[in-house]
């Protein structure tokens, strides 16, 4: 089957060959897996952990030195990775699995003052949890995800400016973005989580909204990585504490590029389907996440480290509470279950997916829409095409 929608025989208006069966064997799947958890998936968290624990390290260990990109990279890392164990600890990843440290689960990580151990974000981690776990991944692709890229770009996509500053704007945007979108957009929904708005217009906006974003958010933030530390490095000399400062900031740079780069295009591309209903049953749902998705390469710990494990997006929105290494064990499997029962299957290098997103960021290209499935065909007919 080809990895691109675009070349492949599926419509929204085919049916994938029975459905009923298909969700089953998910749920087979999913039953298998749990049977199986341990110690395994927390020696693997550890050994995640300690990889950027140990980047951190030899980030600060050369930011007195002078701007340097071994410092800047390293420093990026370690941020990145924090952001990576945050997504999948706060998805409920190993909340099940037996023996799991407290520490280790989504009720104890990054929340309270444990969030400057674990994950010292510009983000609130409530905020962030209500924001991705919640909303996008109830709503991935409708109108009511908060992430919907294509939506979110339309000022710009309908700007009439020169396709050379449009995407100039998103690449201010990709350095800037956990600042400038992430943290603003995060908050904002999660301070009005129990607004009604009216039918069609936006929740109003929290009257504690800016006073709470410096407070939370901006101020912990920059003091943390933009005072404290290059603060920590002033017995050594003014010019250690300023190179500190500007590895910091070259850090940040980074890992903003680094997230946005395998955040972005998960669910962006004239390939991947917009949906403007509800599913009609969990089988269409589940079908739903999987062509609302993409996957990049995979297959070992550096690749899925450098991918932030964000390239088993169509597993990981399949199932989001399941430890990492389970999603590289079950990609195979899944990739194969959906070519047996015709749901197209997506995946593509990063480079390519970042050029499909950004091309429908700008207006250059534009997401498939969902308009459901045919009437089930007849049995002839599908064994015709099998």
């Amino acid at each position: 089957m080809p990895n691109d929608l675009t070349e492949s025989p599926f419509s929204p208006h085919d049916r994938p060959r029975d459905l009923d069966g298909f969700l089953e064997s998910l749920r087979a799947m999913r039953r298998d897996v749990d049977e199986t958890l341990g110690e395994d998936d927390l020696a693997h968290l550890r050994k995640v952990e300690r990889i950027g624990r140990a980047a951190t390290a030899l980030g600060l260990a050369t930011a007195w030195i002078a701007p340097n990109p071994v410092s800047m990279a390293a420093l990026s890392f370690g941020r990145s990775t924090r952001w990576l164990l945050m997504h999948h600890i706060g998805h409920r990843g190993y909340d099940k699995v037996p023996g799991v440290p407290a520490r280790y689960t989504s009720k104890v990580f990054a929340r309270g003052r444990r969030r400057f151990v674990d994950w010292a974000d510009w983000m609130i981690p409530e905020a962030w949890i209500y924001e991705h776990n919640v909303l996008h991944h109830s709503h991935t692709g409708e109108d009511r995800d908060p992430d919907l890229i294509e939506r979110n770009a339309e000022m710009l996509r309908s700007s009439g400016l020169p396709m050379a500053a449009r995407y100039a704007a998103m690449g201010f945007l990709g350095v800037t973005w956990r600042f400038f979108y992430y943290a603003p957009n995060t908050l904002k929904t999660w301070l009005v989580r129990h607004d009604k708005a009216p039918e069609g217009e936006e929740p109003r906006l929290h009257p504690d909204y800016s006073r709470t974003l410096w407070l939370r958010c901006y101020l912990p933030y920059a003091l943390l990585n933009f005072g404290i530390l290059p603060a920590a490095f002033l017995p050594l000399g003014p010019w250690a504490a300023a190179s500190a400062l500007a590895n910091s900031v070259g850090a940040e740079a980074l890992t903003n590029l680094h997230t946005f780069c395998v955040v972005g295009p998960n669910h962006t591309g004239s390939d991947i389907y917009r949906f403007t209903t509800k599913p009609k049953s969990r089988g269409e749902g589940m079908v739903r996440q999987i062509v609302g998705s993409a996957n990049y390469a995979c297959g070992n710990d550096t690749i899925d480290h450098a991918h932030l494990w964000l390239n088993y997006q169509i597993e990981h929105h399949i199932w989001p509470d399941l430890p990492m290494l389970r999603y590289r064990q079950m990609q195979p499997a899944v990739k194969a279950l959906c070519e047996k029962h015709n749901v197209p299957y997506l995946q593509e290098s990063v480079v390519t997916r970042i050029r499909k997103m950004l091309a429908v960021a700008v207006g250059a290209a534009s997401m498939k829409r969902w308009a459901g499935f045919a009437p089930a065909r007849t049995a002839a007919l599908d064994a015709a095409q099998a």
